[in-house]
């Protein structure tokens, strides 16, 4: 199913009435909870607070490599950038999962590198034990020539639906061509934030034959409708290995993922949904990147 223009228009609209300034950290906008909004007895975290330590680097462990990349890509027309993280150790002599990960409507392909850092996170997860050497890919998700997020930012909401074509075409191609990865469902996740949250329910749930190991968080009004997402419940159970919705209870955006999460209830496919005290910012973000990576590529 492709948004309308109408439909971009709302999602814009939408945005602007929730946005209200930038924060220090990071590029979303702050999202001021709605007071109409009320919280049901699913409404509550499935994961315990972090532990202490968890985002910060220890000089005592192996470090993963983070390199800034660039891709043809033929759905634009132009080269592209992504920021790749490798694992320790990382060798040709073996294939790696790879988790692609998006960022929010105002951020770029170093919006998670800048505020919620995975590569200490997983570096952190694998020396525990916690999680398995994985390749994680930081895409440019606004596929237009000039993707750089400036300006009226909103502007360039239908370039996130672009791509769709330029992660499948494009961006899954390029990775699989340099790095030694897998390439099949089993060992691809697609996760992302805000706008990527979004992204990643519609482009996840909607090539399952692509990515078995799905992470939404905060999700934002490109969502598609719970129905359009998943119109046949049952076959999608038989492909998912993991999906995750997440949402702090400050948020104002949360409707759109209580949505999702009573229609897969309702329809008994399997999810984790998770509830915790943040708003539609990095501490969220990041401490469900941190609950989401051990769980992938079990």
């Amino acid at each position: 199913m492709k948004i309308s223009e109408a439909g971009w228009r709302m999602i814009s609209t939408c945005a602007l009435l929730f946005s209200f300034g930038f924060t220090a950290t990071a590029d979303e906008p702050k999202i001021q909870r709605d007071r109409s909004v009320e919280l049901g007895p699913d409404d509550r975290p499935a994961f315990a607070e972090p532990p202490a330590g968890f985002n910060v680097i220890r000089s005592d462990i192996p470090h993963g490599r983070l390199e800034m990349i660039e891709y043809d890509s033929k759905t634009v027309g132009v080269a592209r950038r992504m920021n790749v993280y490798t694992p320790p150790g990382y060798s040709r002599d073996r294939k790696y999962p790879v988790l692609y990960l998006l960022h929010g409507i105002g951020g770029d392909e170093t919006e998670w590198e800048r505020f919620a850092h995975p590569e200490i996170l997983l570096d952190n997860l694998i020396a525990d034990g916690k999680a398995v050497p994985m390749i994680i890919v930081m895409p440019n998700g606004r596929a237009q020539k000039n993707d750089r997020p400036e300006g009226n930012i909103y502007a360039a909401a239908p370039a996130f639906e672009t791509f769709e074509r330029d992660l499948l075409d494009d961006v899954i191609p390029a990775i699989e061509a340099r790095y030694s990865t897998f390439a099949d469902a089993e060992h691809r996740a697609l996760s992302g934030l805000s706008m990527g949250g979004g992204q990643t329910l519609n482009f996840g749930l909607g090539h399952l034959e692509k990515f078995a190991w799905i992470g939404a968080f905060s999700a934002a009004p490109n969502t598609r409708a719970p129905a359009d997402l998943m119109p046949d419940p049952e076959a999608a159970k038989k492909q998912i290995r993991l999906l995750m919705i997440s949402c702090g209870n400050r948020d104002g955006l949360i409707t759109i993922s209580q949505g999702v999460h009573a229609y897969l209830k309702e329809h008994e496919v399997p999810h984790i949904w998770h509830v915790d005290g943040n708003g539609h910012d990095a501490t969220h973000w990041q401490n469900s990147l941190h609950h989401f990576l051990p769980l992938i590529f079990r």
